[in-house]
This record gives structure tokens, sequence and C-alpha cells, in this order.
């Protein structure tokens, strides 16, 4: 039995906001981010993997495009570099101010909340799902969403200079 071709203009519709927001929200610029989200597509094209579902597939995904956020973050190209001034402010514009500061108030955070926060929020992954995507348990993933929730609470509160 043959399977069926792989629509890869379907497959690239359907995932690029999940593998776009987290290279975004992993990298911290549209630059890096840029170039994440055509090293996942690209594997995946080459690679040809057969995948039993469609949450198989976007687990894949999600692990490929956190190794090669981790890649790109870790490269000695990078190291070796100065960033330039602009690249310290926000480089990607939401449609809402509102959107902004939330991503503004993300990136703040350290990456092991960052990523369940990403996941959970903008993904819409239950707990469970993010813990076997990230290798750890699902107590780990429901504290670091806690802890994560309350430095983003303590970043607005201070940006906003609420009570």
């Amino acid at each position: 039995m043959t399977s069926a071709p792989i629509d890869y203009r379907r497959v690239v519709e359907e995932h690029q906001g999940l593998v776009y927001g987290l290279a975004l929200s992993r990298t911290g610029n549209k630059f890096d981010a840029d170039d994440v989200f055509q090293d996942v597509f690209l594997i995946y094209f080459r690679k040809n993997i057969a995948f039993r579902d469609d949450e198989h597939r976007k687990a894949w995904l999600i692990r490929t495009t956190l190794n090669c956020s981790k890649r790109v973050l870790h490269s000695t190209w990078r190291r070796k570099t100065a960033p330039l001034e602009e690249s310290h402010g926000l480089t990607y514009q939401f449609t809402s101010g509102e959107e902004n500061e939330v991503f503004l108030a993300l990136r703040e955070l350290p990456e092991k909340y960052r990523m369940v926060l990403h996941l959970f929020y903008f993904e819409d992954l239950p707990t469970e799902q993010i813990a076997n995507v990230l290798g750890i348990s699902g107590a780990n993933v429901r504290m670091r969403l806690k802890r994560g929730r309350d430095m983003m609470r303590e970043i607005i509160k201070e940006e906003y200079n609420f009570e």
C-alpha cells in the first residue's frame, strides 16, 4: 500500500504560525526566526517522514523548531558578532500594542519559562503534550507555567506601574 503524496503547501500553511511563533519566541528576533522557519521546513521536505497523524507531525515540527532555534542561538557566528543597536528593541510588530507588550514581557523571561508559556498559550498545547515535546514531567510543566505567569505579572506590573 502506498501512501498519498504529501501536500507540502498545506503543511506549511497549516503550521507556519506554530513554527514561526515558536522560533520568534525562542530567538527573540525576526531575522533568526526567519532562518529557523526556513531550516525547519527544509528539513521536513528533505526527510519526507511518514507521520502517524497530524499530532505526530505537529510534535515533530515543535521539536525540530526548538532544536534549530538552539543551533542558531548557540552558533559560533552569533557568539562572535555584536548586535546592532536596533536589534535590542522589538524587531517584530503585532497588530495591537497589547500584543507587542506581552511579547516584550515574554522575551524577558528565562527560556525554560518562555517556551512553556508560548506552547501553552499561543499554541494551545495541553500540559502533557508540552511535557512530551520538551522531555520533562507534566508536574514540571505546570510549575514552570505558574512561575512564568508570576514573572510575567511582575514584569507587566513594573511596566505599567500597577500596585
